[in-house]
């Protein structure tokens, strides 16, 4: 699908976003396994929930689709009717991750416990990513697996079951990863550590101690034993991720102010929020809060006078999925920016490097490509031509957003990739542009 976005005279309006997708996903996994039943409300939209619904629902557990919910007040919320942490059953066919490597990765994790033999596989671009990193530690932990191209690609052959618990050190900062294991930890005898380079998002230790988890956290220390879950209700608050794409719009754009509402604020997640404010973004944080013990707030945006930065080190497991956005940002800051190790990147739905310098260079970006980033010098303005998202949900988004600032128009080719997380985002982008 082609979408064509033209600039707009304004920006305005307020935005309420899809629930955020690794929160979602823990969510019903987690309660899957728990003792007890659980509502789960404003759950992640497209792909990804349809994801880890497959999945649990292929390991026998029901969770079913509830109206204007009693428990939770939500006009949608699903019932998860938790089986325990032995009470899932051998799947009658080939689990599906789709797309989502967050579902790949924490349903091998579940897999790799359980005593029967199962297969995990996705799409095409999912089953070129590695696989090899939950691999290693899973299989260190007693877990049989087997996959393509020396055991480094999906689809995953997993027998499972006594697991004993190992000490891991991440090489490279991945929340998949850590939470891959953890997930494993809580079925197995003895204590699973994993030990962090650099600080990633931590939804599944919030999570798991919510609701009961034996887990301690000391630092980059995350040390798990064995456990059952209590099942535990679950709002799920608006995705930092999404919120990202109309922080950057607002931000560049000469005539914008937006307010976004009841955005998750965890801050192992607010990299976004910190990379734009050093570059001298006008954003207000208002109303925070708790919910489930995840932070929340209301933030406005208005239209800014940006200047260059670093993203770098410890910053960047923080924003690894809002550089593209932020590479945007940059293109339009006076200055220098420079991401620096950030070669996950290139292990994404795309290799988002080469994407997202394909496509801001395609409108008179002046970016370009490093072997662990991107070194972005900032231009006056950008111009509306042909692009391509590379399938790749958050480079569609990306460019739209660009799009909106750009002289004359700009077409993108591959624009429904956008509905893996975020279906609702082109009937944003129209209702954000009253012209």
């Amino acid at each position: 699908m082609i979408r064509t976005v033209r600039s707009a005279a304004r920006l305005e309006g307020t935005v309420t976003l899809p629930g955020d997708k690794s929160i979602s996903q823990r969510a019903i996994l987690l309660n899957s396994i728990a003792s007890g039943s659980a509502h789960v409300s404003n759950l992640c939209h497209g792909d990804d929930r349809a994801s880890i619904l497959s999945c649990m629902g292929g390991l026998g557990i029901s969770i079913s689709a509830h109206s204007n919910c009693a428990q939770t007040g939500a006009e949608e919320c699903f019932l998860v009717e938790g089986q325990g942490p032995d009470g899932l059953t051998e799947p009658d066919s080939v689990l599906d991750a789709s797309n989502s490597g967050t579902a790949t990765r924490l349903v091998a994790g579940l897999l790799a416990a359980q005593p029967f033999f199962s297969v995990l596989t996705g799409d095409e671009s999912l089953r070129s990513r590695p696989m090899d990193r939950i691999i290693t530690p899973l299989s260190e932990m007693g877990a049989h697996i087997m996959g393509r191209d020396d055991n480094s690609l999906a689809p995953l052959a997993i027998r499972g079951g006594n697991l004993s618990g190992i000490s891991f050190e991440q090489p490279v900062a991945s929340a998949q990863v850590k939470s891959s294991i953890l997930i494993a930890g809580i079925h197995a005898s003895g204590e699973t550590t994993v030990v962090q380079p650099a600080e990633s998002r931590d939804h599944t230790e919030r999570m798991m101690h919510a609701m009961g988890a034996d887990i301690t956290i000391d630092g980059p220390r995350i040390s798990v034993r064995r456990s059952t879950l209590s099942a535990m209700d679950v709002a799920v608050p608006g995705d930092i991720s999404g919120a990202a794409f109309w922080l950057v719009a607002a931000c560049i754009h000469p005539n914008a102010r937006l307010t976004i509402r009841n955005v998750g604020i965890n801050p192992t997640r607010a990299g976004v929020l910190d990379a734009l404010q050093s570059m001298g973004a006008n954003i207000q944080i208002k109303n925070v809060r708790e919910i489930g013990d995840e932070p929340v707030a209301d933030i406005i945006a208005e239209s800014s006078q940006l200047h260059g930065t670093e993203i770098a080190g410890d910053a960047v497991p923080r924003a690894i999925d809002e550089l593209p956005a932020l590479a945007l940002a940059a293109s339009l800051a006076s200055g220098t920016t420079t991401i620096r190790d950030a070669d996950e990147l290139r292990f994404k739905e795309s290799d988002r490097i080469v994407a997202t310098v394909a496509g801001l260079s395609s409108l008179g970006a002046d970016i370009e490509e490093r072997p662990d980033g991107m070194t972005i010098r900032g231009v006056d303005s950008l111009q509306g031509a042909p692009c391509d998202s590379a399938g790749d949900h958050r480079i569609a988004m990306t460019l739209a957003v660009a799009g909106l600032t750009a002289t004359g128009e700009t077409t993108i080719a591959g624009a429904e990739a956008a509905d893996v997380s975020y279906p609702g985002f082109w009937h944003t982008l129209n209702s954000l542009t009253p012209d």
